[in-house]
């Protein structure tokens, strides 16, 4: 209840409550982004664009209480516009060391699966990242990705197929893909 009279507070101009807002989902936010672009200093990129582009058109969110919503969308389109311009995925040598939540034990794994991920089509990947990586709930992700609930249920089932193929079953997360 809290978080909505902020996103209240910052529709209307009070920069303070965005600054909050924005604080709150940061760390999820930067995670997703990495995700997407496979480095730092992108996904910092990414998500100072995505603040920028949040704090200029909130006044344009029609329901607060999406506003987590809304700013993961801003983040996702973002982050393919960047990669569109580019052209290109990067993977850099510290990009072991850099990825988020990364232990020791199991680098090869999440190597393969991150370089499995970003083979898979752009709807997909998402699907994968929000509802493994930020524990999105499929009505969470239909509202992220402005599909229906089925629509997303089938990208996912596809995703997984898709993810089984290239690497076998994983697990992202400690949630079983496949």
């Amino acid at each position: 209840m809290e978080d909505l009279a902020l996103v209240k507070k910052a529709i209307k101009g009070n920069e303070a409550a965005f600054e909050k807002l924005v604080k709150s989902e940061s760390e999820k936010l930067y995670k997703t982004a990495f995700l997407y672009v496979r480095n730092k200093e992108d996904a910092l990129d990414v998500l100072q664009e995505t603040i920028c582009k949040a704090f200029t058109t909130i006044n344009q969110l029609k329901q607060p209480e999406y506003f987590s919503t809304w700013l993961t969308r801003i983040l996702i389109n973002t982050a393919y516009d960047l990669l569109r311009k580019r052209k290109r995925l990067v993977l850099d040598e510290d990009f072991i060391h850099e990825m988020p939540d990364t232990s020791g034990k199991d680098i090869e794994n999440k190597m393969d699966l991150v370089n499995a991920i970003h083979k898979l089509d752009e709807r997909y990947q998402t699907v994968i990242i929000l509802f493994y990586y930020q524990s999105l709930s499929i009505r969470e992700i239909s509202e992220v990705m402005k599909k229906p609930e089925n629509t997303v249920k089938t990208y996912l089932r596809r995703a997984k197929m898709e993810l089984k193929m290239i690497i076998g079953g994983v697990k992202i997360n400690g949630r079983k893909t496949v």
